[in-house]
């Protein structure tokens, strides 16, 4: 699959690298290719291609949203048009003294298919921190594997990034439309209080039972 990021931050390099891992095809949108962030990235993983952001969307059938919040808007600005396709938001909304960041009147997500209301956003990639992102397994709880929940209004597209999340080790839980993000997104903040305020460390994720 020809995958595309907008962004290429800790989160952006920690997914393209295990994607590139599949053999998936994994291209950085980069308006300078000689970024701080492009630089690091392909120090890292020189199997990585960069295109201009244009050219990077209209080849992707899947594209990965992972820049700071604030710079959403202006990034996907950027990137020409993106009617029809898959936009998988890694993001969020983070506030003052890990607040939600829109009040939780709204949640990032749908923000974002505003910023792109063609596009069919999927919420996804969230809820941890980078870390689970480059090692996701966690031995001694036999078939067990780690949830990755997602969100989004267009059910073909969630089938889609369901089968990532699955190639990358995840059991994808799909939570519903995108107006569920807000709940992922206080996930994510319940995360990062645990794992960076308290000390427990990055090593733990959320997993789904059922009987």
């Amino acid at each position: 699959m020809k995958i595309a990021f907008i962004g290429i931050g800790q989160v952006g390099s920690a997914l393209a690298s295990q994607l590139l891992s599949l053999d998936h095809t994994v291209t950085i949108a980069a308006r300078n290719s000689n970024s701080d962030s492009v630089k690091t990235a392909l120090a890292k993983y020189p199997e990585l291609q960069v295109s201009s952001p244009q050219e990077a969307i209209a080849q992707a059938e899947v594209i990965f949203l992972a820049t700071p919040f604030t710079a959403n808007q202006a990034a996907l600005a950027e990137v020409g048009d993106l009617s029809g396709k898959i936009l998988v938001d890694c993001t969020n909304p983070v506030g003052v003294n890990l607040t939600h960041g829109l009040k939780s009147e709204q949640s990032g997500s749908e923000l974002v298919q505003s910023f792109v209301p063609h596009a069919k956003v999927v919420k996804a990639f969230t809820i941890y921190g980078f870390e689970n992102f480059e090692h996701n397994t966690y031995p001694g709880y036999g078939n067990l594997k780690p949830a990755m929940l997602i969100a989004g209004n267009d059910v073909p597209a969630k089938q889609v990034v369901s089968t990532l999340c699955q190639q990358l080790g995840w059991e994808a839980v799909d939570v519903g439309n995108l107006s569920m993000s807000l709940h992922l997104e206080h996930m994510t903040l319940l995360w990062i209080k645990m794992a960076r305020v308290q000390g427990r460390g990055a090593n733990f994720v959320w997993a789904m039972l059922q009987r």
